[in-house]
């Protein structure tokens, strides 16, 4: 599937179970994964291979490309067991970050749950993001943390837009920007989580 920018849509599942698929379908995938896993984890996400995941899971590239999409949707595949969790824990996890709390609170706690997130699996999330130049936005979770970042400002800025304020406060979170930031500038995790803090003050 893809969008209107030409880039393909990597549907994500959302939080609430994986999909029904056939047996055979279902082994393939699992083969394909742990492939791509043990082939990051040994020579690190830059040479994951479309080609020598097929080779070492026993399948044919063109079932690779079938299911996953491309380099990118693949990386996300990898990423989705720590995805779902993140989804569940703001979407039905206990306040602040869940249901429940107050619209300000939820926010920042969602920024700071965001931020820990990309922490853990920055690498991943680069790879993924920087395959084309829409690859962040064409992932489904990216759609599913905008709708809710729009549904909580609607809510604190009920005159704002809450579409653009709901990008501009995950633009900070890009893998690219946030490596940068922790990597090359040597911000801690700690304050990077204080500038999202002021972000959300601006909010109110």
């Amino acid at each position: 599937m893809s969008d209107e920018s030409g880039g393909r849509q990597h549907a994500l599942p959302i939080a609430g179970g994986p999909p029904v698929e056939r047996a055979d379908a279902a082994q393939n995938r699992r083969k394909i994964l742990a492939a791509a896993a043990d082939m990051i984890a040994t020579r690190g996400v830059e040479a994951l291979s479309m080609d020598e995941v097929a080779r070492a899971a026993g399948v044919g590239v063109g079932t690779v490309y079938r299911r996953f999409g491309d380099r990118s949707g693949l990386v996300y595949a990898v990423i989705d067991d720590r995805e779902r969790e993140f989804q569940a824990s703001f979407l039905s996890g206990p306040p602040p970050l869940g249901p429940g709390g107050e619209p300000v609170e939820r926010v920042r706690a969602f920024l700071h749950a965001l931020a820990e997130r990309t922490e853990e699996q920055s690498e991943l999330l680069l790879a993924a993001e920087m395959n084309s130049s829409y690859a962040r936005f064409n992932d489904g979770s990216y759609g599913l943390y905008q709708m809710h970042l729009r549904m909580l400002v609607g809510q604190i800025r009920p005159d704002a837009d809450a579409e653009y304020l709901a990008d501009a406060l995950l633009a900070p979170l890009a893998a690219n920007l946030f490596r940068y930031q922790r990597h090359r500038r040597g911000l801690s995790l700690a304050r990077i989580k204080e500038g999202l803090n002021d972000l959300v003050t601006g909010l109110t």
